[in-house]
């Protein structure tokens, strides 16, 4: 059943970071309302890579959820959304700034029926100042956040997008993470509280453990160039690609006997982490030069068996099947009763409480009646509002 077992969640989010932290819970045990535009429901339904209808995008967002179709832009739709909110623990949107408050969903108006939820407000800028309402993707916030100059090198090289979602999926896990945080502290004290996320904290928040250490002495800066590296950490084999990283004086001496070059050890360049650091373009173009000359899997011996940190670069299709994957388990492979069988991760987290795959994403409003009566709607109370077209029906 899984640790959250239990927890009811009223999901009013879409697309993606909002989704995939509702997921992240629904994985876990939690009992996952998704609430949906009846015409077309949540836009990753729309998206490419389809199969019966059902996108790859919505299958690996909405796994353990139950999807009804509600018009929130009606007053009776509005309505019941606040029936639904009043028992569960944690209501969540992703609505821009002001949105929530223009259809009545508000923390206030939703805290006035459940004094004690966890009400969670997940946005792009946050809800103050000159970028609050700004429409926002994960480029936008990738390029405002400095990430695209992090992924450059330095603030002199040409910024570049990491080409995944990263803003958004670090939302996604950080919203996750709020929302467990908050349901502890309402076990504690039995009141609940408004959870505020914006995509511009959270990456902010990521990147100072480890690439804003030019920022972090007030009064003090670093120069461009030691910054960071002008070269990654992807080397180029004899017959494909590689990487390798040592930190400590221990691995740096091992690198130099894997790589038969034991003058490195008398550069003064390389004679402490702090200088290796600072003299890290010389130092990894080096290192590079000596890699071409054997294939990845010559190299990868050599490294391993002297201790050092190292990997092949692998395509998405060897990932799967790497022997380290399989063996992890987190690739499992489940039958959909619409879209097929599929291939997902597991959760990531391991508990006792096994997690499991309790059914896939749901078809737009599938579960509207179930709900809705489990709500304590009669029949003829739940066909006056299809009538209405307050709510949707169940698409086929």
């Amino acid at each position: 059943m899984g640790p959250l077992a239990g927890i009811r969640i009223i999901d009013l989010t879409s697309m993606l970071s909002g989704p995939w932290a509702t997921m992240i819970l629904a994985d876990q045990g939690a009992d996952v309302i998704k609430v949906e535009e009846p015409s077309q429901g949540d836009h990753t339904r729309s998206y490419g890579n389809k199969r019966n209808g059902f996108s790859a995008s919505f299958l690996n967002l909405n796994r353990n959820k139950r999807s009804v179709a509600i018009d929130l832009k009606t007053a009776r739709g509005v309505e019941v959304v606040k029936r639904l909110a009043a028992g569960a623990d944690v209501f969540v949107q992703n609505f821009r700034p002001g949105v929530v408050e223009r259809l009545g969903v508000d923390e206030a108006a939703i805290r006035a029926l459940a004094p004690n939820i966890v009400y969670v407000s997940i946005n792009g800028f946050g809800e103050t100042g000159p970028y609050a309402r700004k429409p926002v993707y994960d480029p936008i916030v990738q390029a405002f956040s400095g990430l695209t100059t992090v992924q450059a090198g330095s603030d002199s090289q040409r910024p570049r997008l990491i080409r995944t979602v990263l803003p958004d999926k670090l939302t996604a896990v950080t919203a996750a993470q709020a929302i467990a945080a908050a349901l502890v502290g309402r076990f504690k004290t039995g009141k609940g509280q408004h959870v505020r996320l914006s995509m511009l904290d959270a990456v902010l928040a990521f990147l100072w453990a480890s690439d804003m250490g030019a920022q972090t002495y007030v009064g003090e800066k670093v120069s461009q160039r030691s910054a960071a590296s002008f070269i990654d950490l992807i080397y180029e084999t004899k017959d494909g690609f590689m990487t390798a990283a040592v930190m400590t004086d221990k691995e740096w001496a091992a690198l130099t006997r894997a790589l038969d070059r034991p003058a490195w050890l008398e550069d003064p360049r390389f004679a402490s982490p702090a200088l290796r650091d600072s003299n890290i373009d010389v130092r990894l173009g080096l290192t590079q030069e000596v890699l071409k000359t054997r294939t990845t899997q010559e190299w990868l011996e050599r490294l391993e068996r002297e201790g050092v940190p190292c990997a092949p670069v692998l395509t998405r299709d060897q990932v799967i099947a790497h022997p380290q994957v399989l063996a992890s388990g987190i690739v499992l492979e489940s039958d959909h009763p619409i879209a097929g069988r599929l291939r997902q991760t597991r959760s990531a987290a391991r508990f006792e409480t096994p997690t499991v795959v309790r059914y896939g994403a749901p078809r737009l409003g599938e579960h509207t009646s179930e709900v809705l009566t489990e709500l304590g709607l009669s029949s003829a109370e739940i066909a006056s509002l299809r009538q209405q077209r307050v709510i949707g029906e169940a698409a086929e």
